[in-house]
């Protein structure tokens, strides 16, 4: 009996062990309530969670990059010179997608674009901040869809306060033959309106497929090192290489999904400005 209870007791513990070092992939997305987990405002819990720490941190990162290369010095720094061709970077672009009355719109997307930046590269991070892991809160579609509705409110404030109702004839392309015109027209306004959802959603899956590819290769790594060294040379160590080459591309598709956020940004004002 006392050899029944040891055998059953390792097995308790291999179970255990095992259950450890088992990788969920989707933990790494889940909110954590850090302060004020009673805060109700009208039936809504307004706690504040990871998510909303990183936003902080990301916000102030963004003001201290801003603010180090604010002095005008006549022989511009490293930090002045950053600051200043990301500016020029952001110009550039409106200038090519709007054409010159886009110069007014250069603080909003730089912001957007610098804020999106910071946000994917602090989910990066391999450590975290006062305890909290790392959370890259791009990966949730309710932040990344609060972006969008908020660059296509501009978009509909500036097209009507310009256009007024002529903003509409953006839904019916020039030369459209007139009995295609109310066909034409639904179409393009329902495409219209998806543009928020997809700007959205496009920065939200990469942001969060990527994470995931990683945690479960991460998951090779550990079950190979558990199993053994002949596993582990056959799973582990070949998930572990594809993992840093992974590391690598995900910093280039933190650039660059801000790059198309703001972008596509750029793209909407331009038919907000002149239409067709």
């Amino acid at each position: 009996m006392d050899r029944v209870g040891r055998l059953g007791s390792i097995g308790d513990r291999g179970n255990r062990v095992a259950a450890e070092a088992k990788v969920d992939p989707m933990h790494q997305f889940q909110l954590e309530k850090l302060a004020g987990a009673d805060w109700n405002i009208a039936g809504y819990n307004i706690a504040f969670t990871n998510s909303a720490l990183w936003m902080a941190v990301a916000t102030i990162a963004l003001i201290v990059f801003v603010a180090g290369g604010m002095k005008r010095q006549v022989v511009p720094g490293r930090w002045q010179m950053a600051v200043e061709t990301f500016t020029g970077f952001i110009d550039g672009m409106l200038a090519a997608n709007v054409g010159k009355n886009g110069k007014k719109y250069v603080p909003y997307i730089f912001s957007l674009f610098m804020f999106i930046l910071f946000a994917n590269f602090l989910g990066l991070m391999p450590l975290g901040v006062v305890g909290v892991h790392p959370f890259t809160f791009t990966s949730h579609f309710s932040a990344t869809g609060v972006l969008a509705v908020l660059s296509f409110s501009i978009v509909l404030i500036v097209g009507f306060a310009k256009h007024k109702l002529h903003f509409f004839s953006l839904f019916v392309p020039h030369g459209t033959p007139v009995p295609m015109i109310p066909i034409i027209f639904v179409v393009e306004l329902i495409s219209f309106l998806v543009r928020p959802f997809s700007l959205g959603l496009r920065l939200f899956v990469a942001m969060m497929a990527g994470h995931v590819l990683l945690e479960v290769l991460s998951s090779f790594v550990i079950s190979g090192g558990n199993a053994g060294p002949a596993l582990f040379l056959i799973a582990g160590l070949p998930s572990f290489l594809l993992m840093v080459g992974i590391c690598a591309l995900e910093l280039l598709v933190a650039g660059i999904q801000a790059y198309v956020f703001a972008l596509l940004t750029c793209v909407y004002l331009n038919d907000a400005e002149n239409l067709h």
